[in-house]
């Protein structure tokens, strides 16, 4: 199956920010948001995109 157009991850720092079907990934420093969000860019072959310091989304174009 062929995954497109979708939210694959959301990354935050503030997790009373985010809900939903996508998994969340909690982090408890900016370094630890960066480098899991690159890690889950690289493994699912996804885009990251910051939508703001402490809340990043991994999405399928």
């Amino acid at each position: 199956m062929m995954i497109e157009k979708a939210i694959l991850a959301i990354i935050t720092l503030d997790p009373s920010k985010v809900s939903g079907g996508a998994p969340i990934f909690i982090c408890k420093t900016k370094d630890e948001l960066e480098n899991v969000a690159a890690n889950i860019e690289a493994i699912t072959d996804g885009i990251v995109h910051g939508l703001s310091d402490e809340l990043y989304i991994v999405v399928k174009h």
